[in-house]
Parts: C-alpha cells; structure tokens; sequence
C-alpha cells in the first residue's frame, strides 16, 4: 500500500509517501481501506518533534480516517467486512490502516467519506470540552474561542444540540458566516470581546471554548459568568492573567486533553447519536491527495480556518 512517512522530525518537507507492506489484523484488530484522513494540528506538532510524547521513527502519521473494513481479526464481533466506518486513534495518511477494534465506529450512510475523516479528534475533543470538562448545561451561554475550525465547528454544533445559547468568534468573514450558518445566535472576531459580552446581555459565558489560549485567556477571563469555566483546548505558549479575574467571578480554568479508553467509548457512543440524528454535520473544507500531506499540514496551521482539512485517498 501506499503510505506517508516520518523518517526524522522536522519540517512538511519531511512527509514521504512510500510504498510499504500491507498491514494484517491481529486479534482484537480490523484492517480499514481508507478513503479520507483527517488532519489536526496535533500532527504537524508530532512531525515537528515538539510533542510531548513522540512516536518511534519511522511513522505513518495520523489518528482519524473513513472508509470500509477490509479485514477482521480474531475475536472481533462488533464489526464486519465491507462496514462503512470512521476511526479515531490509529494511523490514518496510508491506503489501509490498522487499528484496534475499538477504534472504529460506523458511518451512518447519509455522511460521506470527508466528513468521517473529521469526526475523531474534533469532534471527541470538542465533546469533552462542551460536557465533562466544560460542564456546560441546557440554557447555559457558551463562547467558542476559533469557531469557524474543526474542533470549533464541532463545539459549536455539540452545544446547541444540548440546548446552549452559543456565540461564536473567527478571524474572517467568511469564518463567521459559517459559524452563524451553523445556528450560533451571534458572531464577533477573536478581539471582540466587549461586543461578545453584550450578546448575553452583559450576563457573560458560563462556558468558553478556547482553542488558542496564549492569546485569549487572559482577555476571556472577564468574560465568564458567575462560576464559569475556560476549557482549554489548544495553546501555543504561555500567557499572563489576572488572578482576580477568576476570584471575583468564583471561575475556573481547565485543560482538555485525550480520554481514556472507557471515555472515549461514551464519547462516541454521544457522538454518534449526534451523527445518525443529523445534529452533527461535520464540515469540511479544505480537501488535498495524499501525496501533497505537507501542503495539508501547512494549512491545518494557516490562520482563516473553515472546518476541516482532509487528505484524500482513492
């Protein structure tokens, strides 16, 4: 099959596509024919070697895909040959990607094989942000940080359905269209705080979605309700605060980060709920070959996002 690999961290340049041996499920596995992979800017920190955790070289990079199960190992039952599925947390920028069983989950029929590639680390990451971290509740306000993104789209949409009132920001026009296309009852740029604020009617956020908090936190802070919280999806460095901030307010700050095994079962146990009842569409927006995955890990990292970035794999 043919495959991207990481032979020494570093730049884009150092993705190659290379042909490499079929992989065989094992017991527990299932082998899945890719049709799409989904890029996240986790990966382009992994490739770089700035990740806290690093792969042994080489790699194939990746965690999300779609496509249909190829093959199936010994002991798996929950799925079957020729199933349309998604996987999160197996390495996905190949033709035929190995995974463990539980790994894979079906795609219900009416989402196409993009849109399954940008399930897994959006949509599970912007599930533990909205709900267990986040602790957001019918009624509650909730400000996504970086809407008009992968994981920002997917918050967005997780917290209505849940009965939020969700305001959204994004650094373009074009971002903001497509967070109000989205059902959100307002959206600012990322530096329109006072103007956020005044959508709640000066109340302010019982939630707040962050996705770049060395810039944000320190402004979102006087932006919580009484007894808010800042989830913490993604920084890029460090940033100063104000301590009194989250005093007066009784506020909190909490990171998201990856679930554990039986978490993530109940994630996408709610995820795909979501997916089958057509309250989360994921949406995708810029597509590239397989053999160009350094432009896409270029553009997962470009400021203007809008949805999702996927690799394609005929």
């Amino acid at each position: 099959m043919r495959a991207i690999r990481v032979h020494a961290f570093g730049g884009p340049e150092v993705l190659r596509l290379e042909e490499v041996a079929d992989p065989r499920p094992g017991p527990g596995q299932v082998v899945v024919r890719l049709h799409a992979a989904g890029v996240n800017p986790v990966e382009t920190y992994v490739r770089s070697g700035g990740y806290a955790r690093l792969p042994a070289l080489p790699y194939i990079p990746g965690s999300d895909g779609a496509g249909e199960v190829l093959a199936v190992g010994e002991g798996v039952t929950a799925r079957r040959v020729g199933e349309r599925v998604y996987l999160h947390g197996a390495p996905s920028y190949c033709e035929l990607a190995l995974a463990d069983a539980e790994a894979v989950w079906s795609l219900p029929e009416h989402l196409d094989w993009d849109q399954g590639a940008a399930v897994g680390i959006p949509y599970a990451t912007a599930y533990l942000a909205v709900h267990p971290i986040g602790g957001a509740r019918p009624g509650d306000w909730v400000l996504v940080h970086g809407a008009s993104g992968a994981v920002g789209v997917a918050a967005v949409q997780i917290a209505l359905a849940h009965g939020c009132r969700v305001v959204g920001t994004a650094g373009t026009p074009a971002g903001r269209e497509l967070v109000l296309s989205q059902g959100a009852a307002a959206a600012f740029g990322h530096a329109d705080g006072p103007e956020a604020l005044g959508a709640t009617g000066g109340r302010g956020f019982d939630l707040i979605v962050e996705m770049l908090a060395d810039a944000n936190l320190g402004t979102d802070l006087p932006l919580l309700a009484d007894g808010g919280c800042v989830a913490v999806v993604g920084s890029r460095g460090t940033v100063s605060i104000n301590p009194r901030d989250l005093m007066a307010r009784h506020a909190s700050v909490r990171g998201v980060m990856g679930a554990g095994a039986e978490e993530r079962r109940r994630v996408h146990a709610a995820l795909g709920a979501g997916l089958r009842n057509r309250t989360l569409v994921p949406v995708v927006g810029r597509r590239f070959a397989l053999p160009d995955a350094a432009l896409a890990h270029r553009a997962v990292m470009a400021p203007g996002a809008l949805g999702k970035v996927v690799v394609r794999i005929p």
